[in-house]
């Protein structure tokens, strides 16, 4: 059972994240959570990028992470900055490849790097945090 979680953040803005099932349907219950976030704090013009974005490290966790949960987290850490993060309990990192044309998986990181201002991994004893941020144009 997803268990939401919202917090204030040092920014003063509330924070996003549940825990959901390692499984591919949990990437339509992030989806529905990046939705909400960026309409609370009326950034819905980044919705469909964010929705692409957190899609594929959804996808990438559920695929190559150990455990049966991950956890989804929507912040926003400036004024016109959000991060999307998914973290799971392997230590192992994404590592961004470059697909033949006629193969049909391994874009999902190019397509996360063309779309956010920044991406990364952060390690963890317990696992990893992949990340991706956006940015809101003036």
């Amino acid at each position: 059972m997803p268990q939401p979680t919202t917090r204030a953040r040092s920014t003063g803005f509330p924070g996003y994240s549940e825990t959901l099932p390692r499984q591919p349907e949990s990437a339509a219950v992030a989806r529905r959570l990046v939705r909400a976030a960026l309409a609370v704090w009326a950034l819905d013009h980044l919705a469909e990028d964010g929705v692409l974005v957190v899609t594929e490290l959804v996808s990438n966790a559920v695929r190559h992470a150990r455990r049966a949960s991950v956890r989804v987290i929507v912040e926003r850490t400036a004024q016109r900055t959000v991060r999307l993060a998914v973290a799971d309990l392997s230590r192992t990192g994404p590592v961004p490849c470059l697909p033949g044309l006629n193969e049909e998986e391994g874009r999902g990181l190019l397509l996360v790097a063309a779309l956010a201002t920044g991406w990364g991994c952060d390690e963890r004893r317990w696992g990893k945090i992949v990340w991706a941020e956006l940015e809101a144009r003036r």
